[in-house]
This record gives C-alpha cells, structure tokens and sequence, in this order.
C-alpha cells in the first residue's frame, strides 16, 4: 500500500503498546493466524481485531484467507518512514554530543 493509500498515520498506529507488540510478533514469525496473536497477547479477539485494524489502515499489516482462518503478516515499508524521522535526530544528538565532549574537554584544560 503506497503512502498516498494509507487511511491511518504510520505515528498514530505505532502510538500503542499493545500494537507495537503485534508488530513485533508479526516481525518474527512469517505469518500468524488470529487466534494464535490472541493467546499470544492474551486478549479477546475483538480487541486483537481491533488493534490490527488500525495497523491494516496504516498500511503495516496484511492479511489474507486460508480457508476459514485469517492469517497476518507484517509490512514492514511504511515504518521507514519512521526510521527516516528518527535518523534526522540521530544526526542532531550526534552533533550536540560531540558539542558537548568537546565543552567539557576544555573545562578541563
């Protein structure tokens, strides 16, 4: 799903604990059925649901059919957008650190 088809924010839906935990899962395994993620959150499956719902709109989750089962699958595309976010302050916490060592090494002299 492109950027442009998203119906949720990528922040907004890695906002929760509980979604960033499904994240995880789907990040580990190759695909999961819905009663597994229950049991493994220990949660009803409404709320598991729910919570995948949110990250489908976001465009991080997958899902298709097998028989009567739906399993999920992460789509791990739209959190770059996230790690592009995080990269540009990297770069300010580096330059303010050395700023910083470099202070302090002058203090000292």
């Amino acid at each position: 799903m492109s950027k442009n088809n998203q119906l949720r924010d990528v922040y907004d839906a890695i906002a929760d604990p509980t979604r960033r935990q499904l994240i995880r899962l789907l990040a580990e395994a190759e695909e999961i059925p819905l009663h597994e993620l229950t049991v493994q959150l220990q949660m009803g499956r409404t709320a598991v649901s729910k919570h995948l719902t949110i990250l489908k709109e976001a465009g991080l989750v997958l899902d298709r059919k097998v028989g009567r089962e739906t399993r999920f699958r992460l789509n791990a595309s739209p959190l770059r957008e996230i790690q592009d976010w995080v990269a540009f302050y990297c770069k300010f916490w580096s330059t303010n650190r050395l700023r910083l060592n470099q202070l302090l090494e002058e203090e000292e002299e």
